[in-house]
């Protein structure tokens, strides 16, 4: 079983209400193998909700107020389902500060990016899970061809 941001399989908890649809990541919840998550929702937050950033291992939303409480419940949320069945890879959506790999808006608000990983990515990979970004295209391809 592989755990998938809700956004990217048409489920409107993108912070602005809409999603990020994706039909290969579709494919795998399709096919029963991949459950959608929301960290951000497991934590509390509503939708729709103001844009956040991490600034300096905070979360802030676009009007300063700091939301890492939620962040991180919503991640350690992420993390019990993630232990309870087993699961060993999840595919989290590019640059969230929840969610993103290896890359993450920079805490301007202003489309910059920086090094960094989201709450909910960092604390699954500490605990030994590996976590895709809905950007990398090559290793979702391969788990679809796998399945």
């Amino acid at each position: 079983m592989i755990l998938v941001s809700a956004c990217l399989v048409g489920l409107n908890t993108k912070y602005n209400g809409g999603n990020n649809f994706d039909d290969k990541i579709f494919e795998l919840v399709k096919k029963g193998v991949a459950i959608p998550i929301c960290p951000e929702q497991l934590g509390g937050l509503s939708t729709p909700r103001l844009p956040s950033e991490i600034i300096n291992n905070k979360v802030y939303n676009k009007n300063n107020k700091d939301l890492t409480s939620n962040f991180v419940k919503g991640a350690e949320e992420v993390l019990k389902l993630a232990k309870e069945l087993n699961i060993k890879i999840a595919i989290l959506k590019s640059k969230s500060p929840s969610c993103g790999k290896g890359i993450i808006y920079d805490g301007t608000f202003s489309s910059n990016l920086t090094n960094g990983n989201g709450i909910t990515t960092q604390l699954l990979i500490d605990n030994g899970i590996e976590v895709i970004s809905s950007d990398d295209d090559k290793k979702i391809e391969e788990l679809l061809n796998n399945i």
